[in-house]
């Protein structure tokens, strides 16, 4: 598994639903949402006429993807993986009042996923974790769709299969359980996972049907600020 992910998400309704069909609306309103992420920053479009969302997913460092359209903000930035999602700063937590924010942020350099879910500007869900580190945030009741995974129904089987080979030190692939909240927050995934669920849903949304405006982000201080 390959995937990096770095998304950002406020949401009225399911974010499956909003993205299914959704243009990348007008330039204006995704720059007034990149400039709320990045306060203090410079915001400049880049020459990209448009971002397909799987390309956006995990812009490069100094590039920002946005879509601002109805019911919903989505914001791509490297700066929001963030080792414990529960620290993301204030100024966006408060921006999700009435509406959901969504965190998912994966590096499949380090097998490490972190994701995070707010409901009014409360946190309910938060999870960072790697093989390396270990549990770094376990915040808030596991939700449904986790249950299997951290009940040991996923595994991760040594490949090649060596007796002598350390277990994984997780009860599963962290890659794999970001795959599947991807699917459940976002509607879709990016390389799918094994050892599917009965009740596993089809992805909805095409992330090759989907596209961001793009935007280079310079800071305008030397006190950088950052998400």
């Amino acid at each position: 598994m390959g995937a990096k992910i770095a998304v950002l998400a406020y949401a009225d309704d399911a974010i499956a639903n909003l993205l299914q069909g959704a243009s990348k609306g007008e330039i204006d309103g995704a720059a007034a949402l990149v400039a709320r992420v990045r306060p203090g920053h410079r915001i400049d479009a880049d020459n990209e006429e448009a971002w397909e969302l799987a390309d956006a997913l995990y812009p490069p460092e100094g590039t920002i993807c946005a879509l601002s359209a109805p019911g919903l903000d989505l914001v791509c930035d490297q700066e929001v993986m963030l080792d414990r999602p529960s620290e993301l700063p204030q100024h966006l937590v408060a921006a999700s009042q009435g509406r959901r924010l969504y965190l998912h942020a994966m590096h499949s350099v380090v097998d490490w996923l972190a994701f995070a879910v707010w409901d009014d500007g409360k946190l309910v869900r938060s999870l960072s974790l790697s093989p390396d580190n270990g549990i770094i945030e376990d915040i808030g009741e596991r939700l449904p769709f986790e249950l299997p995974y951290w009940e040991g129904r996923h595994p991760v089987e040594p490949y090649p299969p060596f007796e002598d080979e350390e277990p994984y030190p997780l009860p599963f692939h962290p890659l794999e359980l970001g795959e599947r909240a991807l699917l459940e927050f976002f509607g879709f995934y990016v390389e799918g996972f094994s050892g599917e669920d009965d009740d596993t849903p089809e992805p909805m949304v095409d992330i090759w049907d989907v596209e961001l405006h793009g935007f280079r982000v310079t800071a305008t201080s030397q006190d950088e600020a950052t998400v």
